[in-house]
């Protein structure tokens, strides 16, 4: 797995495909399915062209899994919330507390090259414009 994560999206797919061909025949269905569930999703990171210390840093869940960890370990003694509110304003208290011990990522200078990318996926995807719809004239015209 950890070689087609490195290869561009095509022949990574392929990879991926294979894999879970083997994981069907040796019975194990589940993990099987999993991989091909996600499997559209495996490659973003390799698709926006990031660079290496980036994809690196983001390719993994350490990023989410830290500070959740530090949540859970702040809230774990407390066996009764009162309200809602309560829940929202522990879990803010412990993400900042956590703050305090995160370190900077991997690749972080590069941190621009994402958002460009982000931006330009968005501006592909956006909706078009009111003015660019064919009116209902124009549909029944045609």
């Amino acid at each position: 797995m950890r070689a087609a994560y490195l290869l561009e999206e095509k022949d990574g797919t392929v990879r991926m495909r294979k894999l879970a061909q083997e994981l069907d025949q040796r019975g194990r269905v589940d993990a099987a399915r999993s991989l091909l569930e996600g499997l559209e999703d495996i490659f973003t990171i390799n698709r926006l062209g990031l660079p290496a210390g980036l994809r690196r840093c983001l390719a993994t869940t350490n990023i989410i899994e830290n500070p959740n960890g530090g949540v859970r370990a702040r809230c774990r003694r407390v066996k009764r919330w009162k309200d809602p509110r309560v829940i929202l304003r522990w879990c803010a208290a412990a993400f900042l507390e956590c703050e305090a011990r995160f370190r900077k990522i991997s690749g972080h200078s590069d941190l621009w090259v994402l958002e460009a990318q982000l931006r330009e996926l968005e501006a592909q995807h956006r909706e078009p414009a009111a003015a660019d719809l064919p009116l209902a004239r124009d549909l029944e015209a045609a």
